[in-house]
């Protein structure tokens, strides 16, 4: 089993504050990294981890196999609410997310997430769904794949790349992560190509977010946790991205403020919903980023409610 490094994790488990009696959420189960830093911490408490991708379901189970107080559901974090009331469970302790793609899911090629083999471009978190990266490469309309690649991959060269794709699909289907690989690079300027980075990465990215809805569902997700926190309880979040560390900031800013009309002489004595544990970003420090490249982009935000 490939290794699946968990990153923030000592500093994810140190602000959660875990109560070894309390129920605690993995929103974002993967290889079970937060979830078993959070169960040997744990007395009579519980951890219940959510995951759409049944292959973490199994893998995750298989690794957590020796704590009776780990339980795995197969759901998309979106309806972790639902599911958590058909458990009669209504308020938890503390909830994780960790927004990244899991090791694992990136290095099996069948899956499609990666540039760097060639494989059906699929990239669906659920294998269940239809919609796949193929379909959108292959069915999608220029101003929506621009629209895709600029907003959720922030590519600057987003129009010459759907072009690109545009006329490259009327003569044969861009079926594989190489097929569209060798699609952007010919879009691209050699000065681009020359530059560091994969010239594919950005595009990726944002068929990635758009195959399986990432940001749209992120907001949602995030309001529905804080609804089940108990008083003091804690939620972390850990983003990737620019595009999803801006909805954690605005919605947490917005939720720990009260809001006064500017010139009023109004002293409030109402409570925000949500106090920040850090203002600013946690980052990985130096020993982390040596050993774990994807720590580079990782962001950590907590809050508690009040």
């Amino acid at each position: 089993m490939d290794k699946h490094i968990p990153v923030l994790l000592n500093e994810t488990i140190e602000h959660l504050n875990i109560n070894p009696s309390g129920i605690y959420i993995d929103m974002t189960l993967g290889g079970g990294g937060h979830s078993q830093a959070i169960l040997e911490k744990l007395d009579d408490g519980e951890l219940i981890g959510f995951d759409q991708d049944e292959y973490a379901i199994q893998r995750a189970s298989m690794r957590l196999s020796a704590y009776p107080n780990f339980f795995a559901v197969k759901e998309n974090f979106l309806y972790a609410k639902e599911r958590l009331a058909d458990m009669d469970i209504d308020l938890v302790d503390g909830i994780v997310f960790d927004l990244g793609v899991s090791s694992f899911q990136f290095d099996i090629p069948e899956r499609g997430f990666s540039y760097r083999f060639d494989a059906p471009l699929d990239m669906r978190m659920d294998q269940s769904q239809r919609l796949t990266a193929g379909t959108i490469i292959n069915q999608y309309s220029f101003d929506d794949l621009v629209k895709i690649f600029f907003e959720y991959g922030e590519e600057k060269f987003a129009r010459i790349i759907a072009k690109k794709i545009v006329l490259e699909r009327e003569i044969n289907p861009i079926e594989t992560t190489f097929d569209l690989v060798d699609v952007i690079k010919s879009a691209l300027p050699e000065k681009v190509l020359r530059t560091k980075g994969h010239p594919a990465k950005k595009v990726f990215q944002a068929l990635r977010i758009a195959v399986n809805n990432e940001l749209q569902i992120l907001e949602e997700s995030l309001r529905k946790a804080i609804d089940i926190l108990k008083p003091g309880g804690r939620l972390a979040v850990i983003t990737f991205h620019s595009l999803e560390d801006r909805i954690c900031k605005n919605l947490f800013k917005k939720l720990s403020t009260v809001y006064i009309p500017k010139g009023l002489p109004i002293i409030s004595d109402e409570t925000p919903e949500l106090k920040l544990i850090n203002r600013k970003v946690i980052r990985a420090d130096a020993s982390e980023l040596k050993e774990n490249n994807r720590a580079h982009s990782a962001k950590l935000r907590v809050v508690e409610k009040n």
